[in-house]
C-alpha cells in the first residue's frame, strides 16, 4: 500500500470515528494537518466516493466475515426451535453438503 493510500485510509478512519461525513476536502484537510505532502487529490476523491453512503465502522466490524454475514440474522430469527424455522436452515445446510459431495464424486477438485 502506498503512502497516499495509507494516509487517505487513516484520514477516513478518523472521520468515521468522529461520525463526520467522509468527503475529499475533509480527507485532504486531515492529511495536510498530518504533514503528509505526497497525496494527490485523486486519492482523497476515490476514497470519498468509495465510502459514500457506507458506514465505515460496520465495514471494520465485518472484516473477515466473508459471505456468511447474511446467514447470521437468519440464525438469530430461528432461535425459537423447529416451529420458528430451524428445520429449513438444516435442510439448506444438507443441500450444500450434498452439492459439495457430488462435485467430488465427479472427480472435480480444487487441485486437479
Amino acid at each position: 500500500m502506498s503512502q497516499s493510500e495509507l494516509a487517505a485510509s487513516y484520514a477516513a478512519l478518523i472521520l468515521a470515528d468522529e461520525d463526520i461525513d467522509i468527503t475529499a476536502d475533509k480527507l485532504q484537510t486531515l492529511i495536510k494537518a498530518a504533514n503528509v505532502d505526497d497525496v494527490e487529490a485523486i486519492w482523497t476523491t476515490l476514497f470519498a466516493k468509495a465510502l459514500e453512503g457506507k458506514n465505515v465502522k460496520d465495514l471494520l466490524l465485518n472484516v473477515g466475515s466473508g459471505g456468511g454475514g447474511a446467514a447470521a440474522p437468519a440464525a438469530v430469527a430461528g432461535e425459537g426451535g423447529a416451529a420458528s424455522g430451524e428445520a429449513p436452515a438444516e435442510k439448506e445446510k444438507e443441500k450444500e453438503e450434498e452439492k459439495e459431495e457430488s462435485d467430488e464424486d465427479m472427480g472435480f477438485g480444487l487441485f486437479d
